[in-house]
């Protein structure tokens, strides 16, 4: 039988700064079509291991592989232009722009018109290749919900929406994998159940593999196929939701549950 090729791969990463160890060793998979969530303590590693995959950190060891290509060199720009999109824990829009201006600088990559071709914007294709990406545009302020804000300026809207709109922007990359760093952090019940229900629908219905870090265990526990759990930097297990909720090591570092064994293997499942 053969064996599917793992859309990321994350083998003995470790980084430092300076003398600060914020990753060690770390070794995980995500398979094509997932929801893979990473949860851990407040720092634990886990935006360290994002900013890593995306290309913002160069790792000090290990290497990261993508569609089974080594990118631990690459810089931001290729990674995004190879498929992988993010969001950010802190909003990274601009706040000076509409809800549809910050969701076209998503997609300025994927522009094939040169300058010169846009200086003859209405004799070339500069001008049906712009029509094109806006109609992308609008399938996906369709499909968030957004389309009552759409020539909004980003700054004004309220917190939730413009988590939205980011999460809108990473999609206009047409990302294979999309890295979500705290897609929920903030918001009230209504908005978190929107936000799964817009997270578990890019996996399904669009085809997106998704990597996500959140704090919300309900939140993780409901829409992940797998997690994985960091602490002070090192992975202390990895596998289906309900086996990595049960496992002593995460029970401590979560609960402060007091270990009954040696300290336990890694769970992989």
């Amino acid at each position: 039988m053969q064996v599917e090729t793992p859309i990321l791969a994350v083998d003995g990463v470790s980084l430092r700064f300076g003398g600060v160890r914020a990753l060690t060793d770390v070794s995980f998979v995500v398979r094509p079509g997932e929801i893979f969530s990473i949860i851990g303590p407040n720092g634990a590693g886990k935006t360290s291991m994002v900013n890593c995959i995306s290309g913002r950190y160069r790792p000090t060891e290990g290497r990261i592989s993508f569609d089974g290509a080594d990118i631990t060199r690459l810089g931001p720009n290729r990674r995004a232009g190879l498929g992988i999109g993010r969001t950010f824990q802190n909003l990274a829009l601009f706040g000076h722009m509409t809800v549809l201006d910050n969701i076209m600088v998503g997609r300025h990559h994927l522009l094939k018109s040169g300058v010169l071709r846009g200086m003859l914007y209405w004799l070339g294709g500069a001008q049906r290749e712009e029509l094109a990406h806006r109609r992308e545009v609008e399938e996906i302020i369709d499909f968030l919900e957004i389309q009552p804000v759409r020539k909004a300026i980003a700054g004004t809207l309220p917190y939730g929406l413009r988590k939205r709109v980011e999460l809108a922007r990473a999609v206009a990359l047409k990302p294979k994998l999309i890295l979500l760093d705290e897609p929920m952090a903030g918001m009230n019940l209504e908005e978190k159940e929107d936000m799964a229900r817009f997270i578990t629908d890019l996996n399904a219905e669009w085809g997106m593999t998704v990597l996500m870090i959140e704090h919300d265990m309900g939140v993780v526990m409901d829409i992940s196929h797998r997690v994985m759990v960091l602490d002070f930097g090192r992975r202390i297990a990895e596998g289906t939701p309900e086996a990595v909720l049960a496992h002593p090591e995460v029970r401590r570092a979560y609960l402060g549950e007091p270990l009954d064994a040696p300290e336990a293997e890694p769970v992989v499942a």
